[in-house]
């Protein structure tokens, strides 16, 4: 995975000229390409890993139903949540934005969506590993606080997709 981050910090440092010169990629591919290759480093990191707690807690269910669900699940989030559900997705932006500020969790890309933790699943229950770095187990830990609010949560299908412009004012 450091393989992924590496090689789009290596491409994003060089000029584009030397690339387009040297492999003939356009300057419209170029951005798309680092955004491929940040997308795949991300996908196999703590997203992943929040997929996994969300299948430990409701076993059956698709854990990428929750992704463009009210205003806040999803990358961003703004406005009043829509329902008790949406608002365990506020409360989990609002957790990896405290991550964020922790003095010993600043990184070279400080995003919490990318940060390895470890974790465990018994009998429904997720829990985070102590030995993991304290920024590990702060991400971790939104993340199980979020599957357990999701798990006891109702999903209305109404909510999926909403347009924000409309339906997210404060």
């Amino acid at each position: 995975m450091t393989q992924h981050l590496t090689l789009s910090l290596v491409l994003f440092s060089l000029p584009s000229s030397n690339i387009r010169g040297k492999v003939g990629v356009s300057s419209v591919m170029y951005p798309t390409a680092l955004l491929l290759l940040l997308t795949a480093y991300v996908a196999h990191g703590s997203l992943l890993q929040f997929a996994r707690m969300i299948k430990c807690t409701q076993p059956g269910v698709n854990p990428f139903m929750y992704n463009n669900y009210g205003c806040w699940c999803g990358l961003g989030g703004t406005g009043n949540p829509r329902d008790e559900l949406d608002g365990c997705c506020e409360v989990h932006d609002h957790c990896y934005q405290a991550s964020r500020h922790l003095p010993d969790c600043r990184t070279v890309i400080d995003y919490p969506y990318i940060n390895l933790y470890r974790f465990s699943c018994a009998n429904g229950q997720v829990s985070c590993s102590a030995s993991s770095h304290v920024c590990q187990v702060s991400v971790c830990e939104c993340d199980r606080v979020a599957t357990n609010c999701f798990a006891k949560s109702t999903y209305n299908p109404k909510n999926k997709n909403l347009d924000p412009k409309v339906h997210c004012l404060s």
